[in-house]
């Protein structure tokens, strides 16, 4: 099996540290109090979480329900967490040697203060593929079945079919994920709630804090961590296969922030103008080794705001959080989306969703795409050098989303995500150097999207999906962007930049200073190799 657990006594111990550290025996411990109830199924979790305080059965019909491992007459379920609807980056906190034994302090008491609640103990697969699969545990107290239930439908619930492969799967020198959380209780010195990551050891505690994109990332961050460890590029991502009558493929793979456009060109069926395959919208690998590519995650946790129930995807519905709910003219109860009862609806989609599936490429990623909203660029810019290339991701330029809750913060505001993971638990030079890899030493080509305005000018998907059918039928013909020998862009009529124009041109300019004034300030967990620092220098100087 792919990571450690139930080992041999004369195994257990300091002489096995990657299991049994401070912080992670704390939070591995509560998941064998007696009190403690072991969920066994999808099954029996969506009877508990239909049958939990606040619950809304509403009257719609969870699609293919049994082959879920639901039962026949499974419901869509709704459930609202309050005011906060968004990820909390700011609460993250690292486990490290020089505060180790405060956070052991702090979670052995919010451990102890919860023992008298009962207890939900669920487990998954992340990574469905033999190739790379690790299993994961979270416990959390009575009141958040419908948090169990759609972790559980995030991921991959264990079941027999599942369970022989990992069986099958490669045994990785890592112990199990384990998650530990009181959404009720927040430490007195975290009043606002706290993730706490000991990403060396695989384990987290997630406190005060009710929203589910918080464990689902929480999971995604720990084995993103473990993937990094073991030759993979982590990303927060999607990735598609475009498959051509004469037997060709090409992958192609986009990373951007939620409301970026990834969602809608990952699973975008380009009118049935071409055959393509989805690994994933949001989570997944990269061998560094063959750029092969495995999918984290089975099912999509998606906004509601483009889903009004008439829309096709809304069928595929299984869980939904916070959301509104209405009586209908059949005198059904049905959910009311479109972001108006909060900032942020989502629902957990089924796989079903994209039907045209597969959760391995074995065909190695051919192209990865940044998509930035940065008005000095047009629709597409091909980047032609490894270390610039990997820079433009770790300089990701993009406005961020309801999906991130930061208070106060203008939401218009251009923001730098690296890579478009704000849930990283490791140095960013590791990222950058896995990401240069890809480019230089695999091939991978880079290009930058535009998925906002050129200068004044709105960039529709029509726009971005057909560059995109264009580059991977190769007729997109690329031509020098203006200056810059690095840089090269496919003139899209309506979106052709004026290289005489010095105004633009110091505009372009000015964007690049930003990137560079970005990584020159980075502090010592997010310093970028000096290679970086030059190849965003040696652009702007050419103007």
């Amino acid at each position: 099996m792919a990571t450690k657990s139930k080992l041999p006594i004369n195994e257990i111990g300091m002489q096995n540290p990657k299991l049994y550290s401070r912080v992670r025996t704390i939070i591995e411990t509560p998941f064998n109090w007696n009190n403690v109830h072991h969920v066994k199924s999808l099954a029996e979790a969506y009877e508990l979480a239909k049958g939990a305080p606040g619950t809304i059965v509403t009257g719609l019909d969870v699609y293919n329900a049994e082959e879920l491992g639901l039962p026949k007459d499974a419901k869509v379920l709704l459930f609202n967490d309050g005011k906060i609807t968004g990820r909390q980056a700011r609460l993250r906190r690292l486990v490290n040697d020089e505060n180790r034994n405060k956070y052991a302090d702090l979670l052995r008491e919010v451990v102890f203060h919860t023992r008298k609640r009962k207890m939900y103990h669920a487990q998954v697969y992340v990574g469905l593929d033999k190739e790379f699969m690790i299993k994961a545990h979270l416990l959390v107290p009575e009141g958040y079945e419908n948090t169990l239930y759609s972790w559980m439908l995030n991921f991959q619930a264990v079941d027999e079919e599942y369970s022989k492969v990992y069986q099958d799967s490669i045994l990785l020198d890592e112990g199990d994920i384990y998650i530990f959380a009181n959404p009720d209780l927040a430490p007195a010195e975290f009043p606002e709630g706290l993730a706490l990551f000991d990403a060396d050891h695989n384990s987290a505690a997630i406190l005060g804090m009710r929203y589910f994109g918080e464990f689902k990332k929480g999971t995604l961050t720990l084995a993103w961590t473990i993937a990094e460890r073991n030759g993979y590029t982590p990303c927060h991502g999607g990735q598609k296969r475009f498959n051509f009558e004469d037997g060709k493929q090409k992958v192609i793979s986009v990373f951007g922030l939620s409301g970026s456009g990834k969602s809608t060109i990952t699973l975008s069926n380009h009118d049935g103008k071409l055959s393509t395959t989805v690994l994933h919208d949001d989570a997944f690998i990269i061998s560094n080794k063959d750029a092969s590519s495995i999918c984290l995650e089975q099912s999509y946790f998606d906004k509601t705001q483009d889903y009004p129930l008439t829309e096709p995807q809304s069928k595929y519905f299984v869980t939904i959080q916070n959301c509104g709910a209405t009586l209908d003219s059949e005198g059904r109860v049905v959910p009311v989306t479109e972001d108006i009862q909060s900032g942020n609806g989502r629902t957990v989609k089924s796989r079903f969703a994209a039907m045209n599936r597969e959760y391995r490429f074995s065909h190695p990623c051919d192209a990865i795409f940044w998509i930035m909203k940065d008005n000095s660029l047009p629709p597409v810019v091909k980047v032609n050098q490894p270390e610039l290339a990997s820079v433009m991701g770790a300089t990701l330029a993009t406005k961020r989303t309801t999906a991130e809750y930061v208070p106060g913060e203008d939401p218009n505001k251009l923001v730098i995500v690296p890579y478009a993971n704000p849930f990283r638990l490791y140095p960013l030079e590791k990222d950058y150097l896995k990401f240069k890899q890809l480019f230089e030493e695999r091939k991978i080509d880079c290009y930058i999207i535009n998925t906002g305005f050129f200068l004044d000018k709105k960039i529709g998907p029509k726009t971005t999906l057909g560059l995109i059918e264009d580059i991977v039928t190769e007729k997109a013909k690329f031509e020098p962007f203006g200056p810059f020998s690095a840089l090269e862009y496919y003139p899209i009529e309506g979106y052709l930049p004026d290289f005489t124009d010095r105004t633009y041109l110091e505009m372009v300019k000015a964007r690049l200073l930003d990137r560079l004034n970005y990584v020159s300030e980075l502090d010592d967990f997010n310093k970028l190799p000096e290679e970086a620092l030059n190849a965003i220098k040696k652009v702007t100087e050419e103007i």
